[in-house]
């Protein structure tokens, strides 16, 4: 028998979520809404909630970078690295969540603790290693990083998932003559395909997002987003109207991505909550 909620802890636990959401939300519009003032009103105080909006900021940053190079970048190393970390990822999973061994859970435990490793920390083997490579200020090399930095992730949030698939579904395969090829990618990847798509979702996220790696081992060819927005700090000090212009438009389109594919990313990660 279901149990009523009074409506005053529905009415709380709402307007709670509303304030939670709000107190999120708020940097997001305010570097939003700074975007649309002059450089005099952004550094105004007390802050001017009520001012006459400019595109002045959003025509200084086209004028002075090429928005289109970056963001072409960024996409091509978020979904080059989500790719390739899937590729690897599947397998792996799959191996750890049905043919395991005395050292999986070992295994797994050792690839989650090198995301604990601060990035500063490798910088400098890394660096070498793409210099000495010809990978330094590429898309090849900068997507390499991002791939593995955030692989341990894909393959533990996978391995969750596919254990969450039923056995006898995976054993009935096996008794028609699947062998295991067949078993993964005709029967295991369908039923985890909600699973599996949100990891991409998020992978995508935390690659658009990545800012250590990208300044560090960018300059120009192959600079994301973040390089884009780093540019616009100089040593004469910060432009608050220019500099919320490029973060806007750095975090417009993954806002707008995710926006659009958060259904698809909570089915995934509630993904076997229910059975």
């Amino acid at each position: 028998m279901a149990i009523k909620r009074p409506k005053s802890h529905t009415f709380a636990i709402g307007l709670l979520g509303w304030a939670i959401a709000c107190w999120v939300f708020f940097p997001i519009a305010w570097m939003a809404l700074t975007s649309f003032k002059t450089e005099v009103d952004a550094i105004a105080t007390p802050p001017q909630f009520i001012f006459r909006p400019s595109l002045a900021s959003y025509h200084e940053v086209f004028a002075r970078a090429n928005y289109w190079h970056f963001t072409l970048n960024t996409v091509a190393i978020s979904l080059g690295a989500t790719i390739v970390a899937l590729a690897l990822s599947v397998p792996a999973a799959y191996a750890m969540a049905f043919i395991p061994s005395q050292r999986t859970r070992g295994t797994l435990l050792w690839m989650l603790s090198t995301r604990m490793l601060p990035p500063v920390g490798v910088l400098v083997p890394i660096y070498l290693l793409a210099r000495n490579t010809h990978l330094l200020d590429t898309l090849t090399g900068l997507g390499i990083v991002d791939m593995l930095t955030n692989l341990p992730i894909i393959v533990w949030m996978l391995f969750t998932f596919f254990r969450e698939v039923p056995a006898p579904i995976l054993e009935a395969g096996r008794m028609d003559g699947a062998s295991r090829w067949q078993e993964m990618t005709l029967v295991l990847l369908p039923l985890a395909l909600p699973g599996i798509a949100s990891t991409a979702l998020l992978s995508i996220i935390l690659c658009w997002n990545e800012s250590f790696w990208s300044l560090n081992l960018t300059s120009s060819q192959a600079a994301p987003l973040a390089a884009f927005i780093a540019s616009f700090s100089s040593p004469e000090g910060l432009f608050f109207g220019k500099l919320s212009a490029a973060s806007t438009l750095a975090v417009a389109p993954i806002l707008v991505f995710g926006w659009f594919s958060q259904k698809q990313l909570v089915r995934g990660l509630t993904f076997g909550a229910v059975k």
